[in-house]
């Protein structure tokens, strides 16, 4: 009997189908959930940005860089910047002292979501209808004022409006649920596990919170100062009702409104709305390099 050659046949691969191939290069049905949100960035973020950079790169008169020329050459264009900063910061900074207490307080609360809500309150009231509220607060004839005369503490009412505490304390008011709330989600995320471990170490409260707490906050905090410093950057009615507009509370966002719909320098209006927004993120970029000098390990302080 001779040998018979086996012929092996030959395999054939078929060619995987276009949406398997997609799907290994992450393109399925969960990535189209994204599309119409990325459509929205484009449209409402991303376009106008791009309109106002190329607006104000082509100003009336002169060079493509006129506008940002006249910015820097005019104090009382430049130095809104400053004026801003000397609101901005300081409000920033005190709503985010306020706000970590009080969240270290009421996570320990039995009724926090009515605590919560109470302190949120004033974000649902609007910019504008606390500045007018602060007007009648605050003011000369204000029931504040009329309370400290009536009871001989002052001679004389106290200037409260139409200046820069007049704009701070708006921005106090506005500004601290958001802060609030934002350090009271990180602050309930860290495990109380961590915080008794300490304790049982001798640690005081000083330390605990210095050695434990501190360092598991301050990347929330660190995002939480720059979202509320945003909102308080591009402060508007509250300069306009509670301040100074034409001295030393005349924000750089009055300014940018001022050259497009008073001077009706469109291009000039968008050249310092790009000045404020590099301003913004000067200050965002370098709070977010402070944030990697404290602790950078994994999410192990919180909860779950």
């Amino acid at each position: 009997m001779s040998d018979a050659a086996i012929s092996t046949p030959a395999r054939t691969f078929a060619r995987p189908s276009l949406k398997t191939r997609l799907a290994a290069k992450g393109f399925d049905g969960t990535t189209l959930l994204v599309l119409p949100g990325l459509v929205a960035v484009l449209a409402l973020f991303i376009y106008p940005f791009l309109y106002g950079v190329v607006d104000s790169l082509t100003p009336e008169t002169g060079a493509w860089y006129e506008n940002y020329r006249r910015f820097f050459s005019d104090p009382f264009l430049y130095n809104t910047i400053a004026a801003t900063l000397w609101l901005a910061l300081p409000v920033t900074i005190l709503n985010l002292a306020l706000a970590v207490p009080i969240a270290f307080r009421v996570r320990l609360m039995r009724r926090q979501k009515l605590l919560t809500t109470l302190l949120v309150l004033p974000i649902t009231l609007g910019t504008v209808l606390v500045a007018e509220g602060l007007l009648n607060f605050l003011g000369p004839q204000g029931w504040f004022n009329r309370t400290l005369v009536t009871i001989g503490l002052l001679e004389a009412p106290l200037r409260l409006t139409n200046n820069y505490w007049g704009v701070f304390a708006s921005l106090l008011i506005t500004g601290f649920p958001f802060a609030f709330l934002l350090t009271l989600s990180y602050v309930s995320g860290i495990d109380p596990a961590i915080e008794q471990a300490a304790a049982t170490l001798g640690a005081n409260a000083r330390r605990r919170f210095t050695r434990v707490f501190l360092p598991l906050l301050v990347p929330g905090l660190a995002v939480t100062f720059c979202l509320a410093f945003v909102q308080a950057f591009a402060v508007f009615p509250s300069a306009v009702l509670l301040g100074a507009p034409a001295g030393p509370t005349r924000v750089i966002s009055i300014a940018a409104y001022s050259a497009a719909f008073e001077e009706y320098n469109h291009s000039l209006g968008s050249a310092i709305a790009i000045i404020m927004g590099l301003v913004q993120l000067a200050v965002v970029l370098a709070v977010l390099g402070l944030r990697g000098l404290f602790y950078r390990g994994p999410a192990g302080g919180t909860k779950g």
